[in-house]
């Protein structure tokens, strides 16, 4: 089977919890392609070198630099429509050209076609909206059905009972017909070594979307370059060529294989990271999520929401 996997890149999220889908693909000898750009698709590249990539941007975004993301979003918003309906007639091209069997696609509003079985994986299922504009919430949500009703299946990333990672986002509001739980998808769950490494007390794992990713990346090393604990940053930004320096006390790098990465998170002390619902999945995977300081893109509702529900449990 011929398999379309089509991740957003807002952020690193959605292309790690796509990686333990494409390896199961592989492991049932199905033949997954991926549609992507940027760091998603270089991360995704990382893990499969082998596969073949077709590189297609997802919708046009760039976060404010201020507490709200609000205004960023609406001052983006017909950028995003306009995204959402030319990614749609993109593989409509591209299905007329090729045939595929399946299309998964990762919040893609528009990476679904009648002439193919499609799939949707969201874990917002329900979109929190700040204060002010709670009213409307379950218009929001209608919305969302809409879209996801044009697919044949709605994946979501969760577990089904009242023990679950997404609270809200999944389970506030009826299901739609087509939507299931698969449970939680992290790109660590094959993993079976116990393996701890102590070289670091924080590690801060960062990603998301610009100018965000780069401010938090400031605010750790303000904070900790005169610390006397060892401090390394892995500052989500996977290329051929990684990069390793240091400013002050504190060391980054650019990125790290999850061989690297794994052994650190265990050894560490505490783990600072954006409360993205990717992240939640994976610390929730190594048994880390208990030392995680989650730190929430100011204004980014589902964030702060996700942040408020760890603090709660």
């Amino acid at each position: 089977m011929k398999v379309l996997v089509c991740p957003l890149n807002w952020g690193l999220g959605h292309a790690t919890r796509c990686i333990p889908i494409i390896r199961q693909l592989l492991v049932e000898g199905h033949e997954p392609v991926i549609v992507s750009d940027g760091f998603p698709m270089a991360c995704i590249r990382m893990q499969f070198p082998d596969l073949r990539y077709i590189e297609y941007s997802s919708y046009p975004v760039r976060y404010s630099s201020g507490i709200s993301q609000v205004l960023a979003m609406l001052w983006n918003m017909p950028a995003i429509v306009y995204g959402i309906f030319a990614e749609h007639r993109w593989l409509k091209q591209l299905l007329r050209k090729e045939h595929f069997d399946q299309v998964i696609s990762d919040n893609r509003f528009g990476m679904w076609s009648r002439q193919t079985h499609s799939i949707y994986m969201t874990h917002q299922l329900m979109i929190k909206m700040p204060r002010g504009l709670k009213i409307l919430e379950r218009g929001m949500w209608l919305l969302h059905r809409w879209v996801i009703n044009h697919y044949d299946e709605c994946w979501i990333p969760d577990y089904e009972g009242a023990e679950n990672l997404s609270g809200d986002l999944s389970h506030k509001y009826r299901l739609p017909h087509n939507a299931k739980f698969i449970g939680p998808l992290s790109r660590f769950d094959i993993r079976t070594d116990n393996t701890v490494d102590q070289s670091y007390e924080i590690v801060a794992v960062l990603s998301g979307v610009e100018p965000q990713r780069s401010i938090f990346e400031h605010q750790i090393i303000k904070k900790y370059r005169r610390s006397d604990k060892k401090v390394l940053i892995v500052c989500g930004q996977p290329a051929e060529n990684k990069r390793i320096y240091h400013v002050g006390d504190v060391a980054l790098v650019s990125h790290l294989t999850d061989d690297e990465l794994v052994p650190l998170l265990r050894g560490a002390e505490k783990i600072i990271a954006r409360s993205g619902y990717s992240t939640i999945m994976d610390l929730h995977t190594l048994g880390c999520l208990h030392k995680a300081e989650m730190s929430p893109i100011p204004g980014q509702t589902e964030q702060e929401y996700l942040k408020r529900k760890m603090n709660k449990e």
